[in-house]
């Protein structure tokens, strides 16, 4: 039987690009999709050419509907029937911000990327991968944040506040396909060293988080994509409906 591709959203860079890394050396094919940073998502083919990997590249805007439906089409006609998802993608707006300061239009990009289009790829997921749409059932693994939790006051409770309505969707979407053989996980890392704090305008936030983080450093992103990548392929089948922190004890 043809192994089951995962498609993995925000997959060109970061954490999304490790996850990327660790399926394929599972021999999983896998779909990099990404909105901007072409660069990125070139540079991550090639290596995967290089090894022999099944892949495809998607360039799609999860918080657009038709976007999203041509994301997964291209995905299962390149590389065959889906069997998991990986909501990764996500957007947060200059760092070190209050409320009361926060602009409408950061506000709603948010929410359009981290909320909406992790329900509009959920939603593609599940019509192709449920049990009662003929699909042979998967995982869904909604990669969160433990802001969700802190709330991420004087910096980032618009993007926590996005979180915690993954972990929501990842609670309800669980028990919703549960007997239509789909598992949903979430994973919530603490801090982590990419290059999204320095893009966010706080590059120092790494080093912030390594002096409260109780193992004494932030996550590299390979850690956390070894736990994406156990809960959508090693993990036992009775695991659905909760989110797994990987916060260094935060």
């Amino acid at each position: 039987m043809t192994q089951p591709a995962v498609l993995v959203t925000g997959g060109s860079r970061g954490i999304g690009a490790e996850i990327v890394r660790a399926l394929a050396k599972r021999d999983v094919p896998v779909c990099i999709n990404y909105v901007s940073g072409e660069d990125k998502a070139s540079a991550l083919a090639r290596e995967l050419d290089a090894e022999g990997r099944k892949y495809c590249v998607v360039q799609a805007d999860v918080s657009d509907p038709g976007s999203v439906k041509r994301l997964f089409d291209t995905a299962i006609d390149a590389l065959g029937p889906l069997g998991g998802l990986v909501n990764n993608a996500c957007f947060v707006g200059q760092a070190g911000r209050k409320v009361e300061n926060i602009d409408y239009e950061t506000l709603r990009k948010t929410f359009d990327v981290n909320v909406i289009g992790a329900f509009l790829c959920a939603q593609q997921a599940v019509r192709h991968m449920a049990t009662d749409h003929g699909g042979r059932g998967g995982r869904i693994i909604n990669v969160s944040s433990i802001a969700s939790r802190t709330g991420s006051p004087n910096d980032w409770v618009d993007y926590a506040a996005s979180k915690a309505a993954m972990d929501a969707m990842t609670l309800g979407l669980a028990r919703e396909t549960a007997r239509q053989g789909i598992r949903v996980t979430g994973v919530a890392p603490g801090g982590v060293a990419t290059d999204l704090h320095a893009n966010a305008g706080a590059p120092e936030r790494v080093e912030r988080f390594s002096q409260i983080t109780p193992v004494g450093r932030a996550a590299q992103p390979a850690e956390i994509a070894d736990v994406v990548v156990w809960a959508m392929l090693d993990a036992p089948d009775y695991l659905t409906s909760t989110t797994i922190e990987v916060a260094g004890g935060l």
